[in-house]
């Protein structure tokens, strides 16, 4: 990937005759782009949302600054260990983990590879060697709850999560606080899918919610989450997307979505790393105020002026840091 013969044999004519001149490892580092392996996430690419999201920011990271990068996805014959490793073989300057749930197999590849810089992307690792890239996905929740509150005509809004555990919880804490800051009287339903990868499994809950009255659905969980957004087209009511703007995915129904700017942050990673090979921080963190949360415009339902004061004071407000949003 990486490696370069470090001695060039230059010819010069001159009065002189010929010249060699040997380029250092120093300078033959500053004159190459660095490289980044990353290990996507559970459903791989074609989730259309965190793996996605992830791999657009590579792709704009070698269009627009050179950096190379290869990548794993995990398959039944392809642990995330495997791949990490298979990545760390190909002498990258950084390895990336994509998800909570690389967090053990990242840091047991980290151990062994104490030279390696890793970053894991939404964990955080006490390991040396091992960056990483966190974001503030209530502040962005927070202002879709606004939203749900809103314009909801039967009270009832619903959140399905990919699983209960505290990064999908945090999504739900600032839905549940925006709902409620401009609608007291609505009611929450909450379910958990236990997966990230089952667009059917998505369907049937959004479907059971919607039978129960629940008007707007807001969905954390992957590939999970696009089936209960296509049940909530089928079914006439309304949904939001989440990390990258899904209104293509069904767009009579999805309003407006949480964006996680995986892409963004990747990018900032890449560029740090085409700056001088090291990623600048331990532990990177991207809010609504860093740009690396928010949501994707509003559409289908139309905002009145006083809903749309709203979102904006709202948004504001957390990006001063007036305003703190919980975190569970």
């Amino acid at each position: 990937m990486k490696k370069k013969s470090l001695i060039v044999a230059m010819c010069t004519v001159t009065l002189f005759g010929c010249s060699e001149t040997r380029v250092t490892k120093q300078e033959q580092k500053q004159e190459q782009k660095p490289s980044i392996g990353i290990m996507l996430s559970d459903v791989g690419l074609g989730d259309q949302s965190f793996s996605d999201s992830a791999f657009k920011g590579l792709e704009r990271a070698r269009d627009e600054l050179g950096v190379a990068f290869d990548y794993r996805e995990i398959s039944d014959t392809k642990s995330y260990e495997a791949g990490l490793e298979e990545l760390v073989k190909e002498d990258h300057e950084l390895v990336v983990g994509l998800g909570f749930v690389m967090q053990e197999p990242i840091e047991k590849v980290a151990k062994k590879n104490p030279k390696q810089q890793f970053l894991l992307v939404d964990a955080v690792s006490e390991l040396p060697n091992v960056h990483s890239v966190t974001f503030k996905e209530n502040e962005g929740s927070y202002l879709i709850g606004i939203l749900a509150g809103m314009k909801t005509k039967t009270n009832k809004v619903g959140f399905i999560g990919g699983m209960d555990v505290p990064l999908i919880n945090k999504f739900l804490a600032g839905f549940k606080q925006g709902v409620m800051s401009v609608n007291p009287n609505a009611e929450i339903t909450v379910a958990y899918a236990n997966n990230f990868g089952d667009d059917t499994v998505g369907k049937s809950i959004a479907n059971n919610m919607i039978d129960s009255g629940v008007d707007f659905i807001y969905p954390a969980a992957g590939l999970t989450g696009v089936g209960s957004i296509q049940a909530a087209q089928e079914r006439n009511v309304y949904a939001f997307g989440v990390d990258s703007d899904q209104f293509y995915i069904a767009e009579r129904a999805v309003v407006s979505s949480m964006l996680k700017k995986i892409d963004v942050a990747i990018y900032e990673v890449a560029k740090q790393l085409e700056h001088d090979g090291k990623v600048s921080k331990k532990n990177l963190e991207f809010g609504i105020q860093e740009k690396g949360v928010g949501i994707a415009p509003v559409r289908i339902l139309p905002l009145t002026e006083t809903e749309q004061t709203a979102l904006q004071n709202a948004t504001k407000d957390i990006a001063s840091g007036t305003k703190q949003v919980d975190e569970k």
